[in-house]
C-alpha cells in the first residue's frame, strides 16, 4: 500500500494569511503531496520569541482558516517537543508517530538558501523531499539541483504576517488578507493591537 504523502508547512503563522493558504492549497493540489499540515512552531530558533503571539491562539487561527478543507490540516506536534524546535527532531518524531505516512518539507526559496545552517541539514537532504515555492529576489542557486529538492511554480506571494500585524496595530482594514473567521478571532481577543 502506498504511504500517504504529507507536506509539512512549518511556520509561526502569526497570524495565518491568504498567502500561506494559497501556497498550501497549491502544494496539496498541484504536486505529488496528498495533504499539507500547517506545523505551528511554538518558537523558531531564528526568530525573536517576544514578537510571537500565543501558540494556542496561532493554532486556533490556522484551524479557523482551514476548516472544512479536507487536504489541509493544522498540527500542534511541536508544542510537546523541547524548545526551540528543530525541524530534524520534529521529522524524526513524526516518522515514529505516523509510520504509514511519508513526510516532505515545504519551504520558500529564501528558507532553502538558509538550509545549510539548519541542525542536521545533511540528514534532512538525505532522507526527506523538499518542495520549494519561489520567493521574489531569492535564488537558491546550486541547491535547486539537489535530487531531494523539487522547485514549483506556485503563485508568488509577497504578503507577510509582519505586514498584517502592523496593519492591525494601525487599525487598518485587513479584509481579504486573511479569512473572515480569523479576523473575527483577532478582533474578539484584541490581538496585535500593541
Amino acid at each position: 500500500m502506498k504511504k500517504r504523502e504529507v507536506g509539512l508547512f512549518f511556520g509561526s503563522f502569526n497570524p495565518i494569511h491568504i498567502g500561506h493558504l494559497i501556497i498550501a492549497s497549491y502544494m496539496a493540489n498541484f504536486t505529488s503531496l496528498d495533504e499539507v499540515w500547517f506545523v505551528v512552531s511554538p518558537h523558531n530558533p531564528f526568530k525573536n520569541k517576544k514578537s510571537l503571539g500565543n501558540m494556542y491562539d496561532r493554532l486556533e487561527m490556522v484551524n479557523l482558516a482551514i476548516q472544512n478543507i479536507e487536504n489541509l490540516k493544522a498540527s500542534d506536534i511541536e508544542f510537546s517537543l523541547p524548545q526551540p524546535s528543530y525541524t530534524i527532531d520534529t521529522l524524526v518524531h513524526l516518522n515514529e508517530k505516523f509510520p504509514n505516512y511519508t513526510f516532505s518539507l515545504i519551504m520558500g526559496e529564501d528558507n532553502l538558501l538558509g538550509l545549510p545552517k539548519w541542525k542536521n541539514s545533511d540528514i534532512i537532504l538525505r532522507d526527506y523531499k523538499i518542495v520549494v515555492y519561489p520567493r521574489p529576489g531569492f535564488d537558491a542557486g546550486d541547491l535547486k539541483e539537489h535530487p531531494s529538492i523539487t522547485m514549483t511554480s506556485s503563485p508568488i506571494m509577497e504578503l507577510s504576517s509582519t505586514f498584517l500585524r502592523q496593519s492591525i496595530k494601525d487599525r487598518k482594514d485587513i479584509k481579504f488578507y486573511t479569512p473572515d473567521s480569523v479576523i473575527e478571532f483577532i478582533d474578539k481577543k484584541g490581538l496585535y493591537l500593541s
